[in-house]
């Protein structure tokens, strides 16, 4: 367990790395010199796959099946960034059009600094790749905390790293409790930027820390994601996607697609396909073959999302299917997917993030409606829509208030694309092209090119 006098020695030797030798060990170097080390990252991360996910699952309590394509994206996401880096080389001087002819200009891109990356504990080394792997290809040095609960695989990626000769500080792992690890990184006048993953409440507690030394943040907080069902889709379809953006990773998503917005003509008729899908999700031991629900993370977040469901229905609502332990798990923080009816837009089960495998289900009449209902939150992180009326899909998605949507799908995410939200859940995009710009400042120069007096 981290402390403070842990987070000096580490940001020491980040800094370190990032000034060694005028910089062009690390921060000054091409970005295709940097490139190398990332896909030597992901070689290795590939070569040891099978350790990287046993450790996972034991770790998280996620499915084996889901840990496998995780730590699979860990490897495809240093492989991507790796190709940033070298593409950043193609973009240094890039010219700057200006109006008077005696003056020419371009712009430098180059890393921000030392920057401290805190991660939580659903996707654990995924989501501290995601942040790693862009930070690297710019050319910045790093301090990691991984999140208290499932550290394990963050700490065998150091191992990673050693192995594959990254230059000393370039990536320092330290694990520990937020109080005591995370803060004291947050207020380091020597981190000069911060990325976050995790709840709302954290995130705010994070601004407010960097605000004081006007440090710059990208914060990906949480999320009570919509999903849109119009009268004109194929039920079983939808059901599927429903089900899967609501409880998989044993439902400990940030953008879980939770409220279920159903359009009232087929309502019955979806909810009725609905559960008995549910009853067929195997919940079990997540290395048990064909697990597709393990236990939740901690006792605290069992103890939590069972309070929400105790919650729900003491406000009125109706636990038309789960709500409880697992008869055939005795042990183990397990508990049944959840769905939830007879939803009021005052109750806390529509405005507040559970973080397990419960969805809440609403009708709707009209797109208006459908809309509005979606809005009707205080996050802004994805949201989902169906129907076979494209034009109305593309109507409703300009409408969304959110960072992501998915059109006819739920939860799909590649490397590729932009990641993050609007309003309580955050601001700064993770991932694609937008990625490596987290971790870069961005420079003018400009030149008198002329030897006439000014």
């Amino acid at each position: 367990a981290a402390t403070a006098e842990d987070v000096e020695v580490a940001v020491v030797a980040a800094r370190k790395a990032f000034r060694r030798n005028k910089g062009r060990d690390w921060a000054a170097t091409s970005g295709a010199h940097r490139a190398k080390y990332l896909r030597a990252i992901a070689a290795k991360v590939k070569e040891r796959k099978d350790h990287f996910v046993k450790l996972e699952t034991l770790d998280s309590g996620k499915p084996f099946d889901e840990a496998v394509l995780d730590i699979d994206d860990v490897a495809s996401c240093f492989e991507y960034f790796a190709g940033q880096a070298e593409a950043l080389d193609a973009k240094q001087k890039a010219p700057v059009t200006l109006p008077m002819d005696r003056f020419k200009s371009h712009v430098l891109r180059q890393p921000i600094g030392v920057v401290g990356l805190i991660s939580p504990w659903n996707y654990p080394l995924l989501m501290a790749t995601w942040k790693i792997a862009p930070a690297l290809a710019a050319g910045c040095t790093a301090v990691l905390k991984p999140s208290e609960l499932a550290s394990v695989t963050c700490l065998e990626f150091g191992e990673v790293c050693n192995e594959v000769g990254l230059p000393p500080g370039v990536l320092n792992i330290l694990t520990g409790l937020g109080p005591d690890a995370g803060a004291p990184i947050v207020s380091h006048p020597d981190i000069d930027k911060v990325a976050f993953t995790g709840s709302s409440a954290t995130g705010s507690k994070i601004m407010a820390s960097a605000a004081q030394l006007v440090k710059p943040v990208t914060l990906e907080l949480g999320g009570k994601s919509p999903i849109i069902m119009f009268e004109d889709i194929d039920i079983d379809t939808a059901v599927e996607w429903t089900i899967f953006g609501v409880f998989w990773t044993n439902g400990q998503i940030c953008s879980a697609t939770s409220r279920l917005l159903v359009h009232e003509s087929i309502a019955t008729e979806f909810v009725d396909r609905m559960v008995k899908w549910t009853k067929n999700i195997k919940i079990s031991d997540p290395f048990e073959e064909g697990c597709r629900l393990g236990p939740v993370i901690s006792k605290g977040q069992y103890d939590k999302i069972m309070n929400f469901i105790s919650t729900a229905k003491s406000e009125g609502a109706t636990i038309l299917y789960g709500g409880s332990r697992p008869e055939h798990l005795k042990k183990g923080y397990f508990i049944e997917p959840t769905i939830i009816t007879d939803i009021s837009t005052s109750m806390q089960i529509w405005k507040e993030e559970v973080f397990g495998p419960v969805i809440c289900v609403k009708t709707f009449s009209t797109e208006d409606e459908a809309i509005e209902l979606a809005n009707d939150t205080q996050y802004g992180l994805a949201a989902a829509v169906f129907s076979k009326d494209l034009e109305r899909c593309e109507r409703v998605t300009k409408a969304l208030e959110v960072g992501a949507v998915w059109v006819n799908c739920s939860q799909p995410c590649f490397v590729q694309a932009p990641w993050g939200g609007i309003k309580r859940s955050g601001f700064g995009r993770e991932l694609g092209e937008w990625g490596i710009e987290n971790y870069l400042n961005i420079k003018q120069v400009t030149s008198d090119i002329s030897d006439e007096p000014w």
